[in-house]
């Protein structure tokens, strides 16, 4: 029965060890917050946070008076050309924090 002993413990920790693996291989667990909009949490791959809102993937917001976007993948930015005011949508780049000056543009309205 002793010898049993550490047969028995080293399967279980290999049992143990194989679930441990994550997608890169680095074989260790991740534990991550849940993403948070506001005091609530959400699914980012169904939902994202806009100003303390959580939106669907297909909600749209004005831009200016004359365009729309899509929050949870563009920016609406406001900026001058000369003395007047001007809306531009860009793109949100993703990974990053994404902002008016340094995004690519989209469209123009």
């Amino acid at each position: 029965s002793l010898p049993f002993l550490p047969t028995a413990a080293l399967g279980v920790l290999t049992f143990l060890w194989a679930g441990t693996a994550d997608a890169t291989g680095s074989g260790l667990w991740v534990c991550r917050p849940a993403p948070r909009c506001g005091d609530q949490i959400y699914n980012p791959s169904q939902h994202c946070c806009y100003y303390g809102t959580i939106l669907t993937m297909n909600q749209t917001r004005p831009c200016g008076p004359n365009c729309t976007f899509w929050p949870c993948f563009e920016l609406c930015c406001s900026e001058y050309i000369g003395f007047q005011k001007k809306y531009v949508v860009r793109l949100k780049v993703q990974g990053l924090k994404s902002q008016c000056f340094t995004s690519p543009v989209s469209s123009n309205c």
